[in-house]
This record gives C-alpha cells, structure tokens and sequence, in this order.
C-alpha cells in the first residue's frame, strides 16, 4: 500500500476513534472542558508516526468535529464571543495537538516531551478563552460568584482542573504503551 494511502487511513481511523474516546467522559465541567478516556492520544499517535504535517491536519479534523459536537452554536452568544471561542476553545486548542511529533526523532524522551507541549498549549488556549472570554459572564462561573471579578484566577482553576488530570492520564498511558515491546514498535514505526 502506498506510504501516503496508509497514513491517510490511519489518520482517518484515528480521528474516529478519537471521537469515540472523546464521548467516553471520566469528568464533565459544567461549562465545557472534560477527562476523557484518552481522546488526544490518537491524534498525538498520527503525529508521531508519521509527523506534525499528518499530526496537524489530523487535529484540525478533530477540531471541527468537536466545534459540531461542542455545543457552542447553541449558546446565544454575541457574534465577537462565538469567533473568538471558535477559535480559542476548538480551532487552536485542538489543532495544536497535531504537534506532538515534533520530538519524536528523540525517542520516549521526545515523545513525552512533545505530548506534555501540546497538552500545555492546549491549556493556554482554553486558558486565554476563560479570561478572555467567559470568566466575568456570571452564567459561566462554575465557582460562584465571587470569582467574577478574578478571571485570570478563574480561568486557571476552571481550565487546570480537567486539563492537568487529562495530560497526566495520557503520558501515563503513553508510557505504558511504549514499555509493552509490540505496542512501541507501532509507535515508534515512521514513515
């Protein structure tokens, strides 16, 4: 099979089963953010199979799946805040996943390192979303309202509290992956 069909197909299946493990929540917050049974690690496994251009383009498929599956079109808000949440909470936040290959050359060390960049860059964008966007609309404070005024404060505590479980849970399981000798060699196989 050709070296670019096999990557496309891989990608695909990825990008579904990333879906599906995206709808398995291990913890819901109450205005969007999740623990998720490892929904990053098969967009992160096509990046560092086959690279950050696959990685990316991955990513991006699973960004728009998730804009449709999110919920955010059904909000009421302003067109300013749906733009700028399209972009800080989907577009950006999980586009960036596709780069967790930028390591891989370096082997577990890189692999790891790479998920945990990711992860925090997935952090900073929903993080600059929550002070950005959502701290101070008293609908969306999930602490009470004496938070309202503090979103810096807010948006790290809110985003923190399913994004620090979530990169935790997928470098553990990365690294469990690549201790069992027949799942490593399919991670680390490049194209």
């Amino acid at each position: 099979m050709n070296t670019k069909t096999k990557a496309l197909v891989e990608s695909a299946i990825m990008i579904a089963l990333a879906v599906v493990l995206d709808m398995v929540k291990i913890w819901q917050m109450p205005y969007g953010g999740s623990v998720t049974l490892l929904s990053m690690m098969p967009i992160m496994l096509v990046s560092i199979r086959h690279g950050i251009g696959w990685g990316l383009g991955s990513a991006f498929c699973f960004a728009c799946i998730q804009m449709i599956t999110g919920g955010v079109f059904g909000w009421g808000l302003t067109p300013a805040t749906l733009i700028g949440s399209l972009l800080l909470d989907y577009i950006i936040a999980f586009t960036v996943i596709g780069l967790a290959g930028l390591f891989r050359k370096k082997g577990a060390y890189g692999i790891i390192a790479g998920i945990v960049l990711v992860c925090t860059l997935r952090f900073l964008s929903h993080f600059a979303s929550g002070f950005i966007l959502w701290a101070n609309l008293e609908q969306f404070v999930a602490f009470g309202k004496e938070w309202v005024n503090h979103p810096v404060l807010y948006s790290l505590c809110y985003n923190g509290i399913y994004m620090l479980p979530e990169t935790i849970f997928t470098v553990v399981a990365t690294m469990l992956l690549m201790n069992i000798p027949q799942t490593k060699k399919l991670i680390l196989k490049q194209s």
